[in-house]
């Protein structure tokens, strides 16, 4: 397993592909192991790295089903998922993820363990999307929330960067409200850990 991350982990470095970054991954897994999942819901699949290291630490009867809309990025992960162990474990929904958000609603899943790293954009409507599918003490995981130090710094926002640090900023403010309570840990591009204060 170690072997297959680290071809991954030179496989997205080569192709540019976004992945947990190494100061954001201890982190990352330490939320991972301190949860211990048994229903993940993955918004973000990349080549699947996230994936595999969920499925490694998370519960023994861990399973994961992860969204992504890229057809070319779908192939490469399922090429690395079916190489693991955990090939039977984790399922990948291709599509447009708001859309595929609808439809796991209407199963009446229950994830006790949300991973966010897609559209930074779409973070607040993805979270929205989400609530009927929260089992009791959920934890929501979402990565990039400080993007690049533009969102809690005082470094000036490129236009280009304008919307995306406006809705981030709107995510953090919304899952700081009650009855969620969200620490933000600064490491890698900066990790939100959302729990319920309710359940």
């Amino acid at each position: 397993m170690d072997e297959l991350l680290r071809e991954m982990e030179g496989y997205a470095a080569l192709h540019h592909v976004p992945i947990i970054n190494e100061r954001g991954r201890q982190a990352f897994l330490q939320v991972v192991q301190e949860a211990k999942p048994h229903r993940v819901l993955e918004i973000g699949t990349a080549i699947g790295y996230s994936s595999l290291l969920m499925a490694q630490h998370g519960a023994a009867d861990i399973d994961i089903t992860t969204l992504e809309l890229s057809d070319e990025r779908i192939k490469t992960a399922q090429g690395y998922i079916d190489r693991s162990a955990y090939a039977d474990r984790i399922h990948i929904m291709g599509g447009d993820a708001a859309e595929n958000l609808l439809k796991l609603q209407m199963t009446g899943q229950k994830f006790d363990f949300v991973f966010i790293d897609a559209a930074k954009g779409q973070y607040v409507d993805y979270f929205h999307k989400i609530q009927p599918m929260l089992a009791a003490k959920a934890v929501i995981l979402a990565d990039n929330v400080l993007f690049r130090g533009y969102v809690k710094g005082d470094v000036p926002t490129p236009r280009r960067f304008k919307t995306i640090v406006k809705r981030l900023r709107e995510y953090i403010e919304l899952v700081s409200q009650p009855p969620y309570v969200t620490e933000i840990l600064e490491n890698g591009d900066g990790l939100a850990v959302t729990r319920r204060l309710d359940t």
